[in-house]
């Protein structure tokens, strides 16, 4: 075991040179003072990015509490909707309700007014910029505002629905079965107007206008509705100045049965 182990105490791990002097322990030698050189700072911590908010008014009033925010946002919501509702009603499409039975039937009021088929008033709108883009046709649905010598004619006048039949300088006459025959400007021929919209029983109980003949002013329009017999209508107060007419009736939305275009 004396060959391999050594029992003598270890020296230190320095050891000393021929000259007395002790090594240096394990490790580099360290420059003069290196113990108290202060250490490297480390580097500044990165500025946070700054948090994007989706609500603007986090972003306008950025002290404002959020509670006053969601308060203000909903209130500007419903202003914003209402006025959205506004703008299409002035500009663009207008809801109706359709009180008499005038234009039945191809739009229905209520009973037991004289004349009504439904139990429930027909819904409709009405397209207040077509006639912006086209002239108005023959054969529309159209609402208007009457002239003043409706009311004393009808006993009410505003806002009518009735079917555009003459367009400025046509010369209508109505003969003694009903039936609408219309000249055109500056033509001599007549031609019977077609109405498939026109009941027969309709159009025989209109004996107030047979053989009546109505001219109708450059510039205006003629109106009948299509329960002749119900209709108190441009027959009997005149025709209708191109800026009073609203728009062209182009759907039913109410009630469900009756939903669609017309």
């Amino acid at each position: 075991m004396s060959d391999f182990w050594d029992d003598k105490p270890r020296e230190s791990p320095g050891r000393e040179d021929k000259d007395g002097a002790e090594d240096e322990p394990y490790g580099w030698p360290q420059p003069p003072g290196w113990e108290t050189e202060p250490a490297t700072p480390p580097p500044p911590a990165p500025e946070p990015a700054p948090h994007h908010t989706r609500d603007p008014l986090a972003r306008l009033f950025p002290g404002l509490p959020r509670s006053v925010r969601v308060v203000l946002d909903w209130i500007l919501t419903i202003v914003g909707a209402v006025l959205i509702v506004l703008a299409l009603k002035q500009w663009v499409v207008n809801p109706y309700r359709i009180p008499s039975s005038s234009m039945e039937p191809a739009l229905h009021c209520a009973k037991p007014a004289p004349g009504c088929q439904a139990d429930m008033s027909d819904r409709v709108l009405a397209n207040r910029l077509i006639y912006d883009f086209r002239s108005p046709h023959r054969g529309d649905i159209v609402v208007f505002n009457t002239p003043s010598r409706a009311a004393a004619k009808c006993g009410e006048g505003g806002t009518f629905v009735k079917r555009l039949i003459g367009l400025p300088g046509d010369t209508i006459h109505e003969n003694d079965q009903g039936y609408i025959s219309i000249k055109d400007p500056g033509s001599k021929t007549w031609f019977r107007l077609k109405e498939p919209y026109v009941p027969a029983t309709a159009r025989l109980s209109d004996v107030t206008h047979f053989n009546k003949t109505w001219h109708v002013p450059k510039g205006e329009y003629f109106f009948m509705g299509d329960n002749r017999g119900e209709s108190c209508d441009s027959r009997d107060w005149g025709s209708v100045p191109r800026h009073d007419l609203i728009g062209e009736v182009f759907f039913i939305y109410w009630p469900p049965d009756r939903i669609g275009f017309k």
